[in-house]
């Protein structure tokens, strides 16, 4: 089988496509964390106080600017590793995506969770093969089921290479936070580069 997980090309194609895009990628990171923040603020109740009416109208629109945010923000790092210039109408394409997106992020989530209640590991290695669902529904406009069958098409043999990478991306965003917390706004860039281009290069077809 090809080796399509190379760590060294995939930091060198992620590093090369930030420093191309550094103030947009950055700056739009920057600029979701502060709106993000500032909703969440009155999202949450104070003590002793139950959530109100706005207040869970607020999570719910929180949860929908993170899902929007996550895709577009994907999407521009796409085409940055395509050699495009990132779109912000792709932040307004993605909303058509959001019905489907949700329900797969929260079918994810509760897949992930029941996998690392049975002992940890079969969360880990669920979350390794079903890892590029979002990607698939957000490049190839896949549909829930159709989009989780493909993320554990593509990665199949690939579980090994999936999770040392894993561990990279943890400690770029571990460097991130303990370069006072301002490597936090370059790391996630960079893990969702290092993200895009290792699904680029996992559905890419294989040389003969």
């Amino acid at each position: 089988m090809e080796e399509k997980i190379v760590y060294s090309d995939i930091f060198r194609a992620a590093w090369k496509g930030l420093k191309s895009q550094f103030w947009l990628l950055v700056g739009l990171f920057i600029g979701f964390t502060i709106i993000y923040s500032l909703l969440n603020l009155f999202a949450i109740p104070a003590k002793g106080e139950t959530m109100s009416i706005s207040g869970v109208i607020v999570f719910i629109l929180c949860i929908i600017l993170y899902c929007l945010f996550v895709m577009g923000y994907l999407k521009n790092c796409l085409q940055t590793l395509d050699g495009e210039e990132p779109q912000f109408s792709a932040y307004g394409q993605m909303t058509r995506r959001l019905p489907a997106f949700i329900p797969a992020y929260i079918l994810f989530s509760i897949i992930i969770s029941i996998g690392f209640a049975l002992l940890i590991i079969p969360g880990i290695y669920l979350m390794l093969r079903l890892q590029f669902f979002y990607a698939s529904m957000v490049d190839e406009n896949a549909g829930i089921i159709e989009s989780f069958k493909r993320s554990w098409e593509i990665t199949k043999g690939h579980t090994l290479g999936l999770f040392i990478l894993m561990f990279i991306m943890i400690l770029i965003s571990f460097i991130g936070t303990i370069a006072l917390f301002i490597g936090i706004f370059v790391a996630v860039p960079l893990i969702m580069l290092i993200y895009g281009y290792t699904y680029r290069k996992l559905t890419a077809p294989a040389v003969q």
